[in-house]
């Protein structure tokens, strides 16, 4: 990976003053560390003291890996170069005063506690792991996706802390669990391990919301909010993927491309065992604001908010589980997927 994919990944907006201005402070402290190395003459003065040297690729056990080994690629940083954050600060949403009333947010309740975590924070961490009512909880966003999901942390192996494996699926986050040995691969809209202990086995999802601000304190006043005050240097009011948003071009390639929808269609992905359904936003009827489907014997009502542009699953049966992404990433994910609405599948 060149320097120039890395400064693209990571710091899409920013000029190359202001990257470097970050690896000065810490920002980005890993990706530091690769400049001096390429940068570095060799002790014979040889001709090849400006080439770019390779960097190492994290490693994690492959040897049973489901998926493609070759279709695993880095993502630049490297592991925990985008550091996931840990018993992470809450305040309460009154004191939230740096949230504007549209800015984006994972809305979660656990045992009636409900919390918010602003993608602003989000885009520079990835995941967060915290506690909620006592249920260990994974909060996870993929910017490259616009993928949200929420996961209970009390795996098949064990309860686990995740980190970002700084590796990618189908443009999509790999996590990685820490405590295990060997550590496992974990992909988040694939919504189970990829490679190590945990190769095939599922993590169980949490209710979730990807909404606004002013949407959710309305639904919640009495809301916890993850706090700018992460101890990590970070300037949160930019979106570094900004210009990524802007356009339907991919960063990274995926297995699959598929022509019914643009790539960066926002979708509800709903799935009950190995039935899996999207919902993308623009299939809303336009006379009215909520859907009723069923899958399989399951039935869910969904509702389509359009001045914040987000979609709320309203009720659902035991049993039914969902995230949220773009439509290129459920659909590489998932190529079994229903659409609703009735539409034929169709792969390039």
């Amino acid at each position: 990976m060149d320097k120039h994919t890395i400064s693209e990944r990571f710091n899409y907006k920013f000029s190359i003053t202001k990257r470097w201005l970050l690896l000065l402070v810490g920002a980005v402290a890993p990706l530091a560390i690769f400049g001096l190395v390429m940068f570095a003459a060799p002790s014979d003065n040889s001709s090849k003291a400006f080439e770019p040297t390779p960097r190492r690729v994290p490693q994690f056990d492959l040897s049973n890996t489901t998926v493609d080994e070759g279709e695993i690629r880095a993502g630049g940083p490297p592991k925990d170069g985008i550091p996931a954050l840990t018993h992470p600060k809450m305040i309460l949403g009154s004191k939230a005063t740096s949230l504007e009333v549209d800015d984006r947010i994972i809305g979660v309740v656990v045992d009636n506690e409900p919390r918010a975590y602003p993608l602003a924070i989000l885009n520079y961490h990835e995941i967060v792991n915290d506690t909620a009512a006592n249920v260990p909880i994974a909060v996870t966003y993929c910017p490259l996706c616009d993928s949200v999901a929420v996961f209970d942390r009390r795996t098949p192996l064990g309860v686990r802390e995740f980190g970002v494996s700084g590796l990618l699926y189908n443009s999509n986050v790999l996590m990685f669990d820490r405590g295990g040995l060997p550590e496992s691969l974990w992909s988040q809209v694939k919504n189970e391990g990829i490679s190590g202990p945990g190769a095939g086995k599922k993590l169980a999802t949490i209710p979730c919301e990807l909404t606004t601000w002013n949407a959710w304190k309305l639904q919640h006043p009495d809301t916890l909010v993850l706090s700018r005050d992460t101890g990590a240097v970070r300037d949160y009011t930019i979106n570094p993927y900004e210009k990524y948003f802007s356009n339907q071009q991919l960063m990274f390639p995926v297995t699959s491309i598929d022509g019914n929808f643009p790539n960066k269609e926002r979708v509800l992905g709903v799935w009950v065992g190995e039935e899996y359904r999207a919902y993308p936003e623009s299939r809303f009827p336009l006379d009215q604001n909520q859907i009723t489907d069923k899958i399989g014997d399951k039935t869910l009502t969904i509702s389509f908010d359009r001045n914040s542009k987000s979609m709320r699953v309203v009720s659902a049966d035991e049993g039914i589980s969902w995230m949220y992404s773009f439509w290129f990433a459920w659909r590489a994910m998932h190529p079994e997927t229903t659409i609703f609405g009735g539409t034929t599948i169709q792969s390039q």
